[in-house]
């Protein structure tokens, strides 16, 4: 068993490695922005954004009119 100690210490440093190289993975790389250009992703956001104000009017509205 004295291998166990450094199976483990391998595997955290492994794990800090892969989350060192998450970080300096750019905007275009991660998650939902995968494949996305920075014009596309502002063109969503901004979609997203007015979208979420019209909600947000429309509650105020109705709230109003109560």
């Amino acid at each position: 068993m004295t291998r166990g100690n450094q199976r483990d210490l391998a595997r955290e440093r492994n794990l800090k490695k892969q989350l060192e190289l998450q970080k300096k993975k750019g905007a275009n790389d991660k998650g939902p922005n995968k494949g996305m250009t920075l014009e596309q992703r502002k063109q969503r956001d901004a979609e997203l954004m007015r979208e979420k104000q019209r909600k947000a009017m429309a509650q105020k509205d109705c709230s109003a009119q109560s």
